[in-house]
């Protein structure tokens, strides 16, 4: 089981991977972008909301060659599921 960090703009440097998870009619749905130099915009891959299992099965597969963990971003009415792994406190 994989463990994610929560995600804080402090806390990620450019390169970092962040799943984005959002209420979308009444489903939670995820995408993937990479932080990006300040004063650019992120690169959101693919482009479109995925299930919340497929968006990290997506970023672990992005982020496996880097030493920087997943990091996770909740929106307003989104909480934590430990099927999708564990995040750290």
């Amino acid at each position: 089981m994989h463990t994610y960090q929560r995600y804080s703009p402090h806390a990620t440097r450019p390169g970092a991977i962040v799943v984005r998870l959002y209420r979308s009619g009444g489903e939670i749905r995820g995408y993937i972008r990479e932080v990006a130099e300040p004063q650019t915009d992120d690169t959101i891959f693919p482009g479109e909301e995925m299930e919340p299992e497929v968006a990290f099965r997506m970023a672990d597969n992005k982020n496996r060659d880097t030493n920087q963990p997943v990091f996770v971003e909740l929106t307003e009415g989104v909480t934590w599921d430990p099927a999708w792994g564990e995040i750290a406190k």
